[in-house]
């Protein structure tokens, strides 16, 4: 009888696994699918979402705006980097062929290192809200450039990467996004913390009506920086979001009457009453 040695079977390969580090070189973050798709496929165009647009161009982010961020006009011409009449005039003669970055530029009324460094400013800041989490599903128009012109192209993965980052910032800073976009009020606690000057000049604008987007374009500033700053107020106790305005209930006899005079508010069987006890005085 021979004894047969059986070999051991070869162990399956193991699956890939993706690192962290791999993710975050491709900028995979599930921020935005479609616009991943677009950069594959070197669109040009305009991706519209809930909050904002962004203006790709051979699938590089060239511009964003939002309506929560000040744009790239109020961060150049709020503290002199350029006069406002300048910006006014470059964008009333922009055509097809010229921007208006382009047009400043070549007027010598802008240096190109100021305008790179206002633009992407704008840029990251106003995609910050475009890739907020949506419930509506974006649209993309193919073809569609923007007059201000691009500066420096961004690639998508870099800007998802940033995205992410400054998410994960915010939230470890305060956890609660709802200081981004609500009424802001100032607190008073006993032994109030120190502040930056930073800080210390959004403080002053908070009133009770302005939001952190809102105090952002009174100073100048972009929103990012401003949303960090709010939430750093809000962790030392200096502010919180305006409570709601609870809903205040008609009291009787304050409601709007009918064409016959009657009050809507009043039930069917006290109509008939009352229609009644006038008819009756009618008659007397």
């Amino acid at each position: 009888m021979t004894a047969v040695k059986a070999t051991p079977a070869t162990p399956p390969p193991r699956l890939p696994v993706r690192t962290k580090s791999d993710a975050g070189d491709r900028g995979w973050g599930g921020v935005s699918p479609m616009l991943t798709r677009l950069a594959a496929e070197e669109a040009t165009g305009v991706l519209v979402r809930e909050r904002g647009s962004l203006h790709l161009v051979d699938g590089h982010v060239v511009h964003a705006e939002s309506p929560s961020a000040p744009g790239l006009e109020l961060l150049l011409t709020a503290h002199g980097t350029l006069g406002a009449e300048a910006w006014e005039a470059a964008a009333r003669a922009t055509d097809d062929r010229h921007a208006t970055t382009r047009l400043l530029l070549d007027g010598g009324l802008l240096s190109p290192g100021a305008l790179e460094l206002c633009h992407l400013g704008a840029l990251y800041d106003a995609a910050y809200f475009v890739l907020a989490p949506s419930s509506t599903p974006g649209r993309f128009r193919y073809g569609v450039t923007h007059p201000i012109g691009g500066v420096r192209p961004v690639p998508v993965a870099a800007l998802e990467r940033e995205t992410l980052r400054r998410r994960d910032l915010l939230h470890r800073v305060w956890p609660d996004a709802a200081t981004d976009g609500a009424p802001l009020v100032r607190a008073d606690p006993v032994a109030p913390p120190p502040v930056t000057a930073r800080q210390a000049a959004v403080l002053a604008q908070v009133d009770g009506v302005r939001t952190a987007p809102d105090i952002a374009r009174v100073l100048g500033r972009r929103a990012y920086p401003t949303l960090l700053d709010v939430r750093r107020l809000v962790s030392a106790g200096l502010v919180s979001p305006r409570p709601p305005t609870p809903a205040t209930r008609p009291s009787p006899g304050t409601g709007t009457t009918a064409a016959d005079g009657t009050d809507p508010h009043v039930t069917d069987p006290d109509i008939t009453l009352l229609k009644r006890l006038r008819d009756a005085l009618e008659a007397l």
